[in-house]
């Protein structure tokens, strides 16, 4: 079976990729590399360097590779940029995802995983822990076009028959995060931290989110494969936690005692406090998160550790690509 990953040089794609290369799928990578590494991606899946908003460039890719899995995880993910730039936003998070739902029609493809967000779709939420059917009320323009692909989804099961899966992330943190953005907390944090500067919280630090390790992610989108045809799934621990208990963490994974945060005004546009109750997910996905903060932020903390001392004195021996030993990985 054949998977193509949109976003696969990213952050959490990366890590879906290996997870699918080693359940035994080809895999095919769409990405722009704006956003994701090279250094990322897995040897053995391959590459086409796309921008999802090139039509004629995806449909070629189709055509030649034929994919029967499109999961899709390639999108405008800054909150602040969306704010700034909608139309933009717009254009690669709406525009380029029905370019992929056409050509997964038009190519026959069996199944179509997308990675949607649960904190920005639902709002400042009524009530937690916040349940799938609650209803969607975004704030910001990142929110609206990541949900309103969901219902393209939708209408593309009803005009086509194209099964799909839905998979809202909480906030996920691990190994290959990226600090450019405000959602990488913990990677943020992690080279704040290392280089000696005092990590910025926004607000008092009472703030809460639902935190989530990307090798329980990859998991789930291994699980959708088989599972869960046409619904949604909250994807996180189910437990609240506040950015300065964040903060507090990865400062004694770090063994930083001395370091304090400085604390800014709160930013437009975002919730004070959310997470999830994922019990679908374990219903009917099989799913639940097995690795808790205490462990993950550690392995995260040791992996941005490895990674500056690289930066200073070059690599050293590769590691293996496994997400689940430590956190770690090779390639960098």
């Amino acid at each position: 079976m054949k998977a193509l990953v949109t976003g696969g040089a990213g952050f959490i794609g990366s890590s879906v990729v290996d997870a699918y290369l080693e359940r035994g799928l080809a895999v095919v990578v769409v990405d722009d590399l704006s956003r994701g590494a090279i250094e990322n991606l897995n040897p053995r899946a391959k590459l086409y360097q796309i921008d999802i908003r090139d039509a004629a460039a995806l449909e070629h890719l189709f055509e030649t590779e034929r994919p029967e899995i499109v999961n899709h995880h390639a999108a405008q993910m800054d909150v602040r940029r969306a704010v700034h730039e909608p139309v933009y936003d717009a254009e690669v998070n709406v525009i380029g995802s029905i370019h992929l739902l056409n050509c997964a029609v038009r190519f026959g493809v069996r199944r179509f995983i997308y990675a949607s967000t649960a904190g920005a779709a639902y709002g400042e939420p009524a009530s937690n822990p916040v349940a799938e059917s609650h209803p969607i009320n975004p704030i910001t323009p990142y929110g609206i076009s990541k949900h309103t692909v969901e219902h393209y989804l939708f209408a593309y099961l009803a005009l086509y028959g194209l099964s799909y899966v839905v998979l809202r992330y909480g906030n996920v943190y691990g190994p290959r995060q990226s600090s450019r953005g405000e959602a990488g907390v913990v990677a943020i944090f992690c080279e704040q931290m290392l280089q000696g500067t005092r990590p910025k919280i926004y607000g008092d630090g009472g703030k809460t989110r639902d935190y989530v390790y990307v090798s329980d992610v990859a998991r789930a989108n291994l699980l959708a494969l088989e599972r869960g045809d046409r619904e949604i799934f909250n994807i996180g621990c189910g437990l609240p936690t506040t950015d300065y208990e964040i903060f507090l963490k990865v400062r004694s994974a770090l063994g930083s005692k001395t370091i304090e945060p400085t604390h800014v005004d709160k930013r437009p546009g975002e919730i004070d406090h959310v997470f999830l109750d994922v019990s679908k997910a374990r219903e009917i996905l099989g799913w639940a998160a097995k690795v808790p903060l205490d462990q993950g932020i550690p392995w995260s903390a040791a992996y941005f550790r490895q990674r500056l001392a690289e930066r200073l004195v070059g690599p050293g021996p590769q590691a293996p690509r496994s997400m689940s030993a430590g956190g770690r990985r090779g390639s960098r």
